[in-house]
């Protein structure tokens, strides 16, 4: 019997078997971007370092009252309270854990459209 030569590898059963992981891990990542999966969010245990550096301070209330640097403005203001600064200045957003976050979102959308680049939000250490 005359044995024919080896001169090729098959590999149409490797991609078959690829393409199906491929879908089963494309499956998979949807369910855990669209939120369908729970999270729980951790909790701040280190809290960053207090520099003296010159910086913003935006503060927040539990009524929405808003300041930069101790000085009240109104939403529609903020951007005029923003706009002498120096957009390498660092920006600190100090906001009420009770606040809604739409609130803290606008604010923040005013401060990345003035091209603030350093931008923190201020937490509280867990004791």
């Amino acid at each position: 019997m005359d044995d024919k030569e080896f001169d090729y590898l098959n590999v149409i059963p490797l991609v078959d078997i690829m393409l199906v992981l491929l879908t089963i891990v494309l499956t998979t990542s949807t369910f855990i971007v669209t939120g369908t999966l729970r999270v729980d969010v951790p909790k701040v245990t280190v809290s960053e370092p207090d520099y003296a550096a010159p910086r913003l301070i935006i503060e927040i209330s539990r009524e929405g009252v808003i300041t930069v640097n101790a000085q009240e403005v109104t939403r529609d203001g903020l951007a005029g309270a923003l706009e002498s600064a120096d957009r390498s200045t660092p920006v600190v957003v100090r906001a009420d854990k009770g606040i809604v976050l739409q609130a803290f979102v606008e604010v923040h959308d005013v401060i990345k459209q003035m091209g603030f680049t350093k931008l923190s939000l201020q937490t509280e250490q867990i004791q």
